[in-house]
């Protein structure tokens, strides 16, 4: 074989045919290699290449060891072109390397944001610094089509431009022309007959579109939308006793030119069942009235499927209480279809007790193990216990760390009476920069700065500065909470602050009131939801003289000095159970403070307590209820501080009144507020007609009760003032917004009316 050369080849058409191919037409005779040389490379390193090859110097070369060379070669990704040359006895593998992508880029995106379909296309494989290849871009152009269609841009196209540079490189730009959405045009549900079309129609959060649906996008078919409303139709039906209700099919038509979409529903309601009868069945270790008290499916009543799996899944809680992991319960329904009658059998067997042996936590690259581990109640090596388990992931929920928690339980292998908890979480960020600004009809113009670390350096401490201005009301706070000041949960909380509050305009005068302070508080858990608080603070008030400065105000700084420093000591209790601080549907929230000032300029007592309940009347409507009592007396004959005074009207309290206005007033005619204030709002809430389940943007109607009382007035309930209407909440990407628009129906000669409301930014 000396003194002549023969080239085995193959090329990237297919890396495996090309290799057999080359075999076949490229045949040499077995040979001992004497060396190997590697040509062509330019970014691969020469061992990855070396390291693939089925041979070593030395070894015997024959046909199939050289198409198992070249199929390997080409396997790895990184080269488009591959050659075997036999020089006499030395083999030369020479390779054309793919290009490398030097940029990805997008044109014509305003659906996606770039970082997110650039993070995207990484994840399959196409990114700076890596081989292109051709399929994966056929991929992504696809997976960018598909992400369009899912946004109900159907028309939209995506075009592959690759170009190459210098050092055999290549930039890509994907050119998208998204063309508009497509619209749903037509919903239509066949079949129905105990129900109209336009009531089931209402259950769906898609619909044919309206005045909100630049912001609900509810116009916009999607397939997992269309999903979530045919399992809402489903339980409208199963949950009114339809139980034999079926959806036959579904289909989703669109126009030729992609921009109209009719749905089609056909739906067989069946008969419509009642509940005869409920009984037990099996294992109920000894406490069957205990679990038939958890029976919420109800006999002579419609059948209810959301009945049966609340009764099924308070049973396996129940079990769980006792350490039972694996319980299983089953309803079994007897129908009876002569008499559209279905009875109940619920049987149980609570299988093996067991304890936990391990709890594993994933997911927290940032906070500490110790910050999700002390809010758990479930302990290791102690019996399985569900009301703990789920005690302890709404305790991980509600640090407000995670943007997601969930609990496994799993298996020990051969240990049938272990189980491990594997508590996954994902994190998200609890650090904020931000710039605001807000505007309310009370406030006029206010800006804000803060920044807020809600878990710093993973340690659950909270940090946070704050600036805020506004005409009438200025302030700097710097705040320090530590949770866990002890490992038995006390907490402890410095704050440092700086408010100055000026008369509204219509009020008239240019006097404030300026006060500087510093707190220091610990928290006392003395269950799972009551917390007490225990606090003492130093405040500098300084009143500063004006034109139009009520007499009160000058009556106390005539006593106590234009400058006054007082030393309020403060303890609190808190029950909060509530299922959301932000935008609660259920639980009870119930706050009760007190100060006192026994030392220093001032000597009062000051008492606050308020009650929130919210009550779910069902998906769509909550109603909730807010009292507030306030009580503020002097001591040792000394007058009440002005500055500590209660204040009623506008947002927050009685609407439709101007804010703070309600009350005693100065000879000036100034509103001073009072020492014991009355406030009650009812409000029934549900989301904004269009919005579907958005709960961030809702629709509310109210009523308000409410006055403010002075210290030598009596509490005349007949003083009280009250006022009706309409209002909308919305937690917008600027912070929070509330408008009312609000009718007094109680109301006194000389009160301030404003029947627009509204505040916009966030509230500190």
């Amino acid at each position: 074989m000396k003194n002549h050369f023969k080239r085995i080849r193959a090329r990237t058409v297919s890396g495996m045919v090309a290799a057999a191919f080359a075999v076949n037409a490229w045949a040499v005779d077995p040979f001992t290699v004497r060396d190997i040389r590697v040509e062509g490379l330019q970014r691969v390193e020469p061992g990855t290449v070396f390291a693939s090859l089925p041979f070593r110097v030395g070894d015997q070369y024959n046909d199939e060891k050289g198409s198992a060379a070249i199929r390997a070669l080409f396997g790895l990704g990184l080269f488009k072109d591959v050659r075997l040359e036999v020089a006499g006895d030395v083999l030369v593998v020479i390779v054309e390397e793919r290009p490398t992508v030097a940029a990805v880029d997008f044109a014509g995106t305003r659906e996606f944001d770039k970082e997110a379909l650039t993070k995207a296309l990484r994840e399959i494989g196409l990114t700076e610094g890596r081989p292109y290849d051709q399929a994966l871009a056929d991929r992504a152009e696809q997976e960018l089509r598909r992400q369009y269609i899912n946004r109900s841009l159907y028309g939209a196209e995506v075009v592959t431009t690759v170009t190459p540079i210098e050092r055999n490189r290549v930039n890509l730009t994907f050119t998208v022309t998204e063309g508009e959405p497509a619209r749903i045009r037509d919903i239509r549900i066949v079949g129905n007959r105990s129900f109209s079309e336009g009531t089931l129609k209402g259950l769906f959060d898609l619909d044919t579109g309206g005045w909100l649906s630049w912001y609900t996008k509810s116009d916009r078919y999607s397939r997992a939308k269309l999903n979530a409303d045919l399992e809402t139709l489903r339980s409208y039906y199963l949950s009114r006793g339809f139980l034999e209700f079926t959806i036959d099919s579904t289909q989703v038509a669109i126009s030729p030119n992609k921009q109209d979409i009719s749905i089609t529903v056909n739906v067989t309601e069946g008969e419509r069942f009642v509940v005869s009868g409920v009984k037990l069945e099996g294992n109920y270790l000894g406490k069957e009235e205990e679990f038939k008290s958890l029976v919420r499916i109800r006999a002579g009543e419609p059948y209810n499927a959301d009945q049966v799996a609340e009764t099924t899944k308070a049973f396996t809680d129940y079990f769980g209480s006792f350490g039972y992991a694996f319980a299983n319960v089953e309803a079994r329904p007897d129908i009876d279809r002569t008499r559209n009658l279905v009875s109940f059998t619920i049987a149980a067997e609570p299988s093996r007790r067991a304890y936990v042996r391990r709890v594993n936590i994933a997911g927290n690259n940032r906070t500490r193990d110790e910050v999700v581990r002390r809010e758990f109640r479930q302990f290791e090596s102690s019996w399985y216990d569900g009301d703990k388990i789920k005690l302890s992931r709404d305790r991980i929920d509600r640090l407000g760390y995670f943007r997601d928690v969930n609990i496994e339980t799993v298996d020990v292998p051969g240990a049938p009476d272990q189980v491990d908890l594997n508590v996954a979480v994902v994190e998200k960020p609890t650090g904020s920069l931000q710039l605001s600004a807000g505007f309310s009809s009370a406030e006029r113009l206010g800006l804000g700065f803060s920044i807020k670390q809600e878990n710093a350096f993973g340690t659950g401490q909270y940090l946070s500065a704050e600036l805020n201005t506004s005409k009438y009301n200025r302030s700097l706070a710097l705040t320090s909470v530590d949770p866990y000041f002890t490992q038995d949960g006390i907490s402890r909380a410095v704050d440092v602050y700086y408010r100055n509050s000026r008369p509204y305009e219509e009020q008239g005068g240019n006097y404030s009131l300026a006060t500087t302070g510093a707190s220091l508080r610990f928290g006392i858990p003395f269950s799972e939801f009551d917390t007490v608080y225990f606090g003492a603070g130093l405040e500098r008030t300084e009143v500063r003289p004006g034109t139009n400065i009520p007499a009160a105000y000058l009556a106390y700084a005539n006593e106590a000095g234009f400058t006054s420093v007082n030393v309020p000591f403060t303890i609190g209790w808190t029950r909060d159970d509530r299922d959301s601080a932000i935008a609660p549907t259920s639980g009870r929230l119930q706050r009760l403070g007190a100060e006192a000032s026994m030392l220093g300029d001032g000597r009062y007592v000051r008492a606050n307590y308020q009650y929130q309940h919210y009550v779910p009347l069902n998906k769509q409507f909550t109603i909730a209820f807010n009292g507030e009592l306030g009580l503020g007396k002097p001591l040792g004959g000394r007058l009440f501080p002005v500055f500590k005074n209660f204040y009623s009207g506008g947002l927050g309290s009685v609407r439709g009144f101007e804010q703070g206005t309600l009350g005693p007033r100065d000879v000036t005619g100034a509103s001073i507020g009072g020492t014991r204030k009355i406030t009650l709002n009812g409000e029934l809430f549900t989301p904004f007609p269009g919005a579907g389940n958005d709960r961030s943007l809702r629709l509310f109607g109210f009523v308000d009760v409410g006055n403010v009382y002075g210290e030598n007035e009596k509490v005349d309930f007949g003083q009280l003032r009250a006022s009706t209407g309409v209002g909308v909440s919305w937690l917008s990407p600027i912070g929070p917004l509330r408008l009312a628009i609000a009718q007094p129906v109680r109301k006194f000669a000389g009160d301030r009316i404003q029947r627009l409301q509204f505040q916009i930014g966030t509230a500190f």
